[in-house]
Parts: C-alpha cells; sequence; structure tokens
C-alpha cells in the first residue's frame, strides 16, 4: 500500500540553456551535466543553486545512442552510430576541453605514445576508441572502482579502468578488456555494475549476479551452471523451435510463468552463465567465479491487448550504499591522479547494494548484499515511462503529466540490520524490563511506501539524477500518435534480439530540458513534521507514518553524510533527536500493543523526564485524568534506570498519582528512584497505606513505609515496619528493590538514608542483603566494596570491619561467582596489616573465629601446637586476638593457596608470638619442617614437642633422631635459661625415637660425649622392646 502525501520534496528549478533538442544526457558528478545531440556533446557546469552555464562542448564521430558518466576516473562514455554501425568509445580529460575548435586526440584503448607525446593528453580531450566484435547495445560504469561493463547480444564485456603512469605528478587513463561473460537464453537491453554486482534485463527478465574475487576450484575462471535441458525455459524454447509456424499462429499463445527466485535457487533459472578470462595479465585478473543472487521473471496480461510498452521492464539500476565517514584512497600507479589531475575518489565502507526495477505500473526493490530480499513495491498512479532510484528517494515520470517522488527503504534496512544481526525489529528489546539498546530503535522496514508528492509537470519524456538535481526532459508539442497496437504473443519471440537504432525524431516546438533542485533533508523534514500535524487530534495511523519517514529521512541522510559539513550534520543531529521525540509523543498517547514504541524513540530524542512530562496531555475528554500505557510504560523503564535527574515536587506527586491509577504494584519502585528524591514523604506514605487498604502488601511495600517514615523522622513507624517481617523476609524485599538500600549516582554506588540507619541498628542485616543482591547478580564486587566504603565514611584506601564482616560472609556463603584466592588475599592482607600496625577494628566483627570455624569449610580447625605457642606469649593484646585466630584458621584451612602469603610475612616480625605462629604455619605448609623446628627452638622451645607430635609424622619421622635430637643435644651443652626446656624436650624426643628405632640405630644417633646414666634408660627400653616383639 502507498501513502500518499502533499509535501515538496523539489525546490526551485532552472532551464538549460541547450542548443538542440537533447536526445540522451546524464550527470557529470556533483558539478556537471551532459547534453547530448546528434554527433554533438554540451557539457554544464551545475554547482549548489546558482544558474546552469555552458562549460565545453565537443563533436563526436557518430549519433550518440546512449551517454554514460563514471565520477571514478571522470571519463564519460557513449554508444554511437554512424553508417549503421555501432561504436563505443569513452571521452577522457573532458574538463581540458576549452573551445569545440580546441584539439582532440584519438587512440585505441591500450595504446599509448611515447612519454613526451603522452605529455599532451594532460591539456586535450582524449577519444579512447574500444572495438567490440559485437554491436553493444547498452553500457554501465561501476560508482566504485570506474570499470566499464558493455552490453552485447549474448554476451556482457567488462573493461577494467586502468592508469599508466607519466611521470610523478601525471596518469593517463586507460582501460584494459579483461572479462567476457557469456549469458545464454537473455538478451540484455539494460544493464548495471555496481562493485562486482551485475544486473541484467531484457523484456520481461531480470537477473541479478555477483562476480567473486576470491579463486575456487584451483582458480578456474569458468563456471559451469547446473544442467537446464529440463527447465521451463528450455522446454518450452525447444517446442517453439521445432515448429516455427507456431510462432506466427493466431490460434494460441505460449507464455512462462511468472517466477522469483533469490539466492542460490535461482540457479534454476535455466540462465547459462560462463566466465571467459581475456586480460593480459594472469596476476591482475579480478573475478574467478559468479554467485547467482537473483532472478525474476514476469508475464504479460493476455486477458487484454495492450501496447508492448506497457508491459516492459524499464529502469534497470543497482545502487551502492557506504558508510559515511570512512575513507581510504584508491590510488592509481604512478601518482594516483586520474585524467584531470585530481585525486581519485575515496573507497567507503561498502554496507549494502540495492536493485531497483520497473514495470510500467509497478516498482521493485530488491537488496541483493549480504542477504536477498524484496523491500518495497511501489505501486504508480498512471502508467510509467522511466524511474531513478537515490540515496533518498525513488523518482518516477509517468507518461506525459507526473513527477512523483517516494520513499525508499534502504538506510533503514541497514540499520535495522547492523543494530539487531537479524531481520527482527529491533523494537522487540525495548519490551524487557530494562532495556539493552534504545538508541538503535527504527522504524519497521515493512512500513507502507510513502509518496511524497505527485507533481504535474506536462509533456515529461526523460529524467536523470545527479547529486542533489532531478533533470527533465519536456516536450509540450502534439503527442506522437502511438503504433498499432500488437498482441502480447509478438513479445514473445527471440528471432531479432539485435538492437534497432530508432531514427532520429523529428524536432518539436516547445522541449525544454529543466534541473529541479530537491530539497535538503532537514528542509523536507520540516515540512513533514508540520504536515503531521493535521493528524495529531484524531490519533491515527498517519501521522506515526509520516513522522516515521520523516525520522527515517533523517536518520538516512546522517548515514551517507561522509560529506556534510560541521554545520549541517549538527543541524541533522538535531532534527533526528527531534523527530524521535515526535514519534515518542504519538506512541506515549496509544492505548495498543504499539504503545511501548514510546520508549525507544523519548530515549533517542535525548528528553528528560521532566521535559516528556511537561509534553503528555494527561486529560481525558471528560476532564478526567487518564494516563495512556505508551506514557506509563516509558515512565516505568525511565525511573529504573539510574539517572541524575531529579524531578520536581509537583512532577512527583503527577507520577505518583500516575502509578497510583494505572500500576499500584509499581508504585514503591517507582518511590525508590533517584529521580523522585524530593516527593512528599507524607504523600508517599499515604499512598503506600492506600496499597495495603487494596490488598497489595508486600514485603518491598513494608520496607518502602519504613524508608519513607524514615525520611519523616517518625521511628516509632519505622521500627514496627521493620519488625513486621524475618530477617530473611527483609533480605528478599531488598533483592527485589536493590535501590532502597542503593543509588547510583555519576558512576558512583552509595548508600541510602535507609542503609545509613540500619548500619547502626541491625548491621548483619545490610551484610545479608548485599551478599543476597551479589547472589542474584544485582550488585558487583567491586561496587559492593564501594557501598560498604561510602556506609561507613571510609575513604578508598580504608577497609572497614563491615567490608571485611562482607567479605567473611562471602566465604560462609560460598558464592559460584567469587573468586576464593582473590577473597583469601583480602583478608589475610587486612588481618595482617592490623596485626601490624596494632589498629582495632572500627566496630565489633558480626562473627567471631570461632564461629567461621563451624559455619565455613574454609576456616580450619587451629593446629594445636599453635595454642600453645600463644599461651606462652604474656604479652599478647587481647584486642587482637581474632584478627590472630581467623588468619590462623584461614591458614590452617584446606583452600587457602599459601604461596601468595611470602610478600605479607615480612609486615609480622618473629620476635612476637604472633608473627612466629605466622611464620611456623606458613612454613609448614610448604613443608619446610627444619626451617620450623629451628624457630620454635630459638623462640619458643616449649612449643617443639607439641608441633613434632602433630608435624613429624610418616615419613618426615626420620627428622625426629636426625634434626630434633641433635639440635638439643647441641643447644644443652651450650646451656642457658632454657636447658631445663631442653633437656625436658630431649627426654620427650628420646622416647619416641627408642620406639621408632632399633637398638643399633639407636646408639648412632646418641652423642659421643653424653652422660650414659642419661641415656640408660632408653637404652634398656629399646632391648626390652626388641625381647618382647
Amino acid at each position: 500500500m502507498v501513502q500518499l502525501y502533499n509535501l515538496h520534496p523539489f525546490g526551485s528549478q532552472q532551464v538549460v540553456p541547450c542548443k538542440q533538442e537533447p536526445e540522451r544526457f546524464c550527470g557529470g558528478g556533483r558539478d556537471a551535466l551532459f547534453v547530448a545531440a546528434g554527433c554533438k556533446v554540451e557539457a554544464f557546469a551545475v554547482v549548489g543553486q546558482e544558474l546552469c552555464q555552458p562549460r565545453c562542448a565537443f563533436s563526436t564521430p557518430g549519433r550518440v545512442l546512449r551517454l554514460a558518466y563514471s565520477e571514478a576516473g571522470d571519463y564519460l562514455v557513449a554508444i554511437e552510430e554512424k553508417n549503421k554501425a555501432t561504436f563505443l568509445r569513452a571521452y577522457v580529460n573532458w574538463r581540458s576541453k576549452r573551445t569545440e575548435t580546441s584539439r582532440v586526440c584519438v587512440r585505441m584503448v591500450g595504446h599509448h605514445g611515447e612519454a613526451p607525446f603522452s605529455e599532451t593528453f594532460r591539456d586535450q580531450l582524449s577519444i579512447i576508441e574500444m572495438p567490440l566484435s559485437e554491436a553493444p547495445s547498452c553500457v554501465s560504469c561501476c560508482p566504485g572502482s570506474g570499470d566499464l561493463l558493455v552490453g552485447c547480444t549474448d554476451k556482457l564485456v567488462l573493461f577494467r579502468l586502468t592508469y599508466q603512469a607519466v611521470n610523478e605528478d601525471f596518469s593517463i587513463l586507460d582501460f584494459e578488456r579483461s572479462l567476457i561473460i557469456h549469458i545464454g537464453n537473455i538478451a540484455p537491453l539494460e544493464i548495471s555494475f555496481c562493485v562486482g554486482y551485475v544486473a541484467v534485463m531484457s523484456d520481461l527478465e531480470v537477473l541479478v549476479l555477483k562476480l567473486e574475487s576470491d579463486p575456487q576450484n584451483g582458480g578456474s575462471i569458468h563456471h559451469r551452471p547446473p544442467r537446464t535441458s529440463g527447465s521451463p525455459r528450455k522446454r518450452a524454447e525447444e517446442v517453439m523451435s521445432s515448429d516455427p509456424s507456431q510462432l506466427d499462429s493466431d490460434d494460441f499463445v505460449m507464455c512462462l510463468k511468472p517466477t522469483e527466485l533469490l539466492g542460490d535457487k535461482s540457479r534454476q533459472s535455466g540462465v547459462c552463465v560462463t566466465l571467459e578470462s581475456t586480460g593480459l595479465a594472469e596476476a591482475k585478473r579480478k573475478y574467478f567465479h559468479v554467485q547467482h543472487l537473483l532472478y525474476r521473471r514476469f508475464t504479460p496480461d493476455i486477458s487484454s491487448y495492450v501496447s508492448p510498452d506497457d508491459i516492459k521492464l524499464h529502469s534497470l539500476q543497482l545502487l551502492p550504499v557506504y558508510q559515511a565517514g570512512t575513507s581510504a584512497r584508491a590510488a592509481g600507479p604512478g601518482g594516483s591522479l586520474t585524467s584531470n589531475g585530481k585525486n581519485p575518489p575515496e573507497a567507503k565502507e561498502l554496507l549494502s547494494v540495492f536493485c531497483f526495477f520497473s514495470l510500467p505500473h509497478v516498482g521493485y526493490l530488491y537488496m541483493v548484499a549480504k542477504s536477498v530480499e524484496l523491500l518495497s513495491v511501489y505501486q504508480y498512479p498512471e502508467t510509467s515511462q522511466q524511474a531513478v532510484l537515490t540515496p533518498y528517494f525513488l523518482h518516477v515520470i509517468t507518461r506525459y503529466r507526473h513527477l512523483c517522488g517516494y520513499s525508499t527503504r534502504k538506510f533503514d534496512k541497514i540499520s535495522n540490520d547492523k543494530n539487531t544481526g537479524s531481520n527482527e525489529n529491533s523494537h522487540v528489546n525495548c519490551q524487557q524490563k530494562k532495556p539493552r539498546d534504545f538508541e538503535h530503535a527504527c522504524p519497521p522496514v515493512s512500513m507502507d511506501v510513502c509518496a511524497l508528492r505527485i507533481q504535474l509537470f506536462i509533456g515529461l519524456k526523460a529524467l536523470c539524477h545527479f547529486n542533489n538535481h532531478v533533470t527533465l526532459l519536456t516536450k509540450a508539442g502534439p503527442e506522437t500518435v502511438p503504433a498499432q497496437r500488437q498482441s502480447p504473443k509478438r513479445l514473445l519471440s527471440r528471432k531479432d534480439n539485435s538492437v534497432k537504432p530508432k531514427a532520429a525524431p523529428v524536432a518539436e516546438a516547445g522541449w525544454n530540458l529543466y534541473i529541479v533542485n530537491t530539497v535538503s533533508p532537514v528542509q523536507l523534514y520540516k515540512e513533514m513534521v508540520d504536515y503531521s500535524n493535521t493528524y495529531k487530534t484524531v490519533k491515527t495511523q498517519s501521522c506515526i507514518h509520516l513522522l516515521s519517514e520523516a525520522h527515517l529521512l533523517v536518520r538516512a541522510a546522517l548515514m551517507a553524510g561522509h560529506q556534510l559539513e560541521p554545520g549541517e550534520k549538527a543541524e541533522l543531529l538535531e532534527a533526528f533527536r527531534e523527530s524521535a521525540g515526535h514519534l515518542g509523543d504519538c506512541y506515549s498517547r496509544l492505548d495498543t500493543q504499539q504503545a511501548h514504541l514510546a520508549l525507544p524513540y523519548y530515549k533517542m530524542s535525548g528528553w528528560s523526564m521532566a521535559e516528556v512530562l511537561a509534553r503528555a496531555d494527561c486529560t481525558g475528554e471528560d476532564g478526567a485524568q487518564k494516563y495512556e500505557r505508551g506514557l506509563v510504560f516509558y515512565m516505568n523503564h525511565a525511573l529504573y534506570e539510574d539517572l541524575d535527574e531529579e524531578l520536581s515536587e509537583e512532577l512527583a506527586a503527577k507520577v505518583i498519582q500516575m502509578f497510583h491509577v494505572t500500576e499500584p504494584k509499581q508504585l514503591p519502585h517507582v518511590l525508590c528512584s533517584p529521580s523522585m528524591k524530593k516527593a512528599n514523604p507524607r504523600t508517599a506514605l499515604s499512598y503506600l497505606r492506600k496499597l495495603d487498604a487494596a490488598g497489595f502488601s508486600s514485603v518491598v511495600v513494608t520496607l518502602a513505609k519504613a524508608a519513607v517514615a524514615l525520611k519523616l523522622g517518625d521511628l516509632d513507624t519505622h521500627r514496627h515496619e521493620m519488625e513486621s517481617h524475618s530477617e530473611m523476609k527483609l533480605v528478599c524485599g531488598f533483592i527485589l528493590e536493590p535501590r532502597l538500600l542503593i543509588r547510583q549516582r555519576k558512576g558512583q554506588t552509595l548508600p541510602t538514608e535507609l542503609a545509613a540507619h540500619l548500619r547502626e541498628t541491625r548491621p548483619g542485616l545490610i551484610v545479608a542483603s548485599i551478599l543476597g543482591l551479589q547472589k542474584n547478580n544485582k550488585i558487583g564486587l567491586e561496587e559492593a566494596d564501594s557501598f560498604f566504603k561510602a556506609l561507613c565514611g571510609k575513604e578508598e584506601d580504608t577497609i572497614p570491619q563491615l567490608l571485611v564482616d562482607f567479605w567473611e560472609a562471602q566465604l560462609v556463603a560460598c558464592l559460584p561467582d567469587v573468586v576464593l584466592q582473590e577473597l583469601f588475599f583480602k583478608l589475610t592482607s587486612h588481618y595482617i596489616w592490623r596485626l601490624s600496625t596494632r589498629q582495632p577494628p572500627d566496630t565489633a566483627p558480626l562473627r567471631t573465629s570461632e564461629e567461621l570455624i563451624n559455619a565455613c569449610g574454609h576456616y580450619g580447625l587451629i593446629y594445636p601446637w599453635v595454642n600453645v605457642l600463644i599461651s606462652y606469649d604474656s604479652s599478647a593484646d587481647k584486642n587482637y586476638t581474632e584478627d590472630l585466630s581467623k588468619l590462623q584458621s584461614l591458614l590452617c584451612g584446606p583452600s587457602f593457596d599459601i604461596a601468595s602469603m611470602s610478600p605479607f610475612l615480612e609486615l609480622l616480625p618473629e620476635d612476637t608470638a604472633a608473627g612466629l605462629s605466622v611464620h611456623v604455619l606458613c612454613h609448614t605448609r610448604l613443608r619446610e619442617y627444619g626451617q620450623c623446628l629451628d624457630a620454635l627452638l630459638e623462640r619458643c622451645p616449649e612449643a617443639v614437642i607439641p608441633y613434632a607430635n602433630s608435624e613429624l609424622k610418616d615419613e618426615n619421622r626420620t627428622l625426629w633422631w636426625k634434626k630434633l635430637l641433635p639440635e638439643l643435644c647441641q643447644r644443652i651443652k651450650r646451656g642457658g635459661e632454657r636447658s631445663q626446656v631442653y633437656v625436658s624436650s630431649l627426654k620427650e624426643t628420646l622416647s619416641v625415637v627408642a620406639v621408632e628405632l632399633e637398638l643399633r640405630d639407636f646408639l648412632n644417633v646418641l652423642p659421643e660425649d653424653g652422660t650414659a646414666a642419661f641415656f640408660l634408660p632408653y637404652l634398656l627400653y629399646c632391648c626390652r622392646k626388641k625381647s618382647l616383639t
């Protein structure tokens, strides 16, 4: 369906001062227009809104039948006819043509003069002759590379654009015939060539191919199509060729059925395609095989007799779309200059390629790059004569009367595909509770086509488009009487597919060639917005449709705006945001399934919630307050975001009333939004109490009432609400609504007033709630650390006890996402820091070491010898006993990586029992028992025997007699204050050694200078042990 509006996409117009009636014309880049009449071509300068002025003129060897211009290379190519022969010629360096009598150089393709002679090419027009074995019928230039594709009867010939370096400052443009595309069963009447994509059109058929650059099948350049002997086309042609008289019979008409084949299925069309390389340099081969993309065949309506021109295809076109802002020089050899001495055009990132073709009454737009699909179908008000697809519009001229301008769906499709990664509309994301990406929402491609204007233009004959101009040829004289109508079956004959150029038309009075300037996207956008205001009162879909078209127009201008000035881009961005806001207004007033689309458009507009609320009209027809679904949906999601915007008390009251009427269950969540900070707490509490009366009571409502009561200073109500549920239910409530405890501001995680109050009254509830939020992925580890530091008013490098309690709770909870070693690192480093600096905790710990050992497997039972060691330290401070016990318990646990403790051991000296216990524990876990024995014998010999009984077992029992016994004997010999302790330890050691060793071995380990009476009891025990066994 086509939506028709009366807009003004066309601006001023001017007459091209041609001397003769134009037969062919085309645009010349961004600043020129070429007009051909007979054997003469005139070039006109077209710059902005200035009057069109003659630039140069030159004669051609033959009468021009086809004319095309390539911006890449800045050359003009023409198919000419002379003496019933057809020629292909390229006109290079035409900008240097000063006068019609200036010198002209004529050369064959691939032939160059000597260097001195080549220098003359710089300042004169060059005509390049390109001979062909068959008469050319159509021609197309690649807008990206400047390569030239020529259509003949049953093949296409590709000429590659090349540059021959003359010196460092100048290159000569030339062509090389590099490829022949043989096409069977279809006669090209029109072709289009674009960055490797080839479109071929006959009377009723369209074929789109892609020339692939990657070698396949060993680099073979020949593409072997599937066998088509069984195809409907082949069978029909065999029947017709078997009896030629059937074609002349009036008894029946044979037609092939309409067909549309997309992608790989288009290989089944029966059209045989073969590539033949003709380039001289094999290494420079560019295309190796062909990919079929699209085949479309139409069938004439044989129910009525119509003119042959009324059932023929026309206006085949491939249009590339590039990414704005990307550039990379497309350099030719020898200085990278074209024939006009300028740099070649910049190569940009190709986003997609679109194919357009038209029947007299309907046009078709396909996307053929990345995926192949039909985007739009254009229904014309009357028989069309020609159509031109432009970056923003489709311009169509109908037979003798109208110039029509339609919207297109090219940039819209690209935008949707880039942002969603699929063909699905990105609007579906906004139906989630927290939308992931609002900035890429785009109206659907399936939206009705928009006819911007149908302009009356008498006598339209032809048109072309370049830059922002539409060129129109009109004839106001008497119309030519159509030829006698033929039966449609005559169109099916393929006996004569050769091009038969029409005789030169007789000059008629009243012809004109106009240049019509299209208005800027911003100007047209503003008119579309003004036009849409006529639909606002009735709330029809036409308002949304036209505003969507305006939004898409601005979006397309931004995507294609790589040549925009900074001021123009800023104006487009402002229009883009404004158009999104207008669409948001439309959807916010709807009460349908499309109402949720208010959210992404308001987000794209950049408007604040206050601006949106100020624009909303919430008064119903009867004067009562009425809130539509679109506005409520937007506010519900906007208030969920962590915004820095704070609504005024009046707007906050309006929001509370809105949700009380429409979604009362969401009211406690709304009140927790940072944007509602200025809401009147008495008003909020009254509405929350109404929820209880209406049966909407929940733990979240209870917590919301407690928070509001705290703001009012009503501690009794606050205490009553907090005591009405168990701690576990309160934790669940905080998980359902984290903003009761946490608020985000400028990227920082900050506590709420309720959280600050609970820190003093119920710190365990705070720790349990944050732990629950982390377990449910509502807060990250770093955010939780920042929260507790802000809650306790500590600086970034200071760790409060409540944060340590939270770390310990994480270990107890055994959260799967917690990195244990990182958590161990935090706890041990903090324990050691407090022990080394004698810093007591700022608050009482929530758990003792004994409770942690009983509740958590990561905290191990402390070894008995550690308690013995600590008990002999009379200077131990009771204030640090808990930190030391927790640290010792972690070191005794099964999960701790003891090697990570090495950097911290230097902070704890061994001259204290606490430091010694930590050092010995670490060395023990590292199996460095000898070093531990030395440390204990030196610092605390009372703990040596308990340590040895605990650690020197199994394979380590030899240390009793190899390490401990000799060390004790040596220290006893030296004497000193601890001699009695060493003697007592020696006796215990000898008791163990006497049990473990045989008599001979026992004798060998005894000291030679020892007192026999001291060792005799142990020798007797060792002997008696042997006799007993």
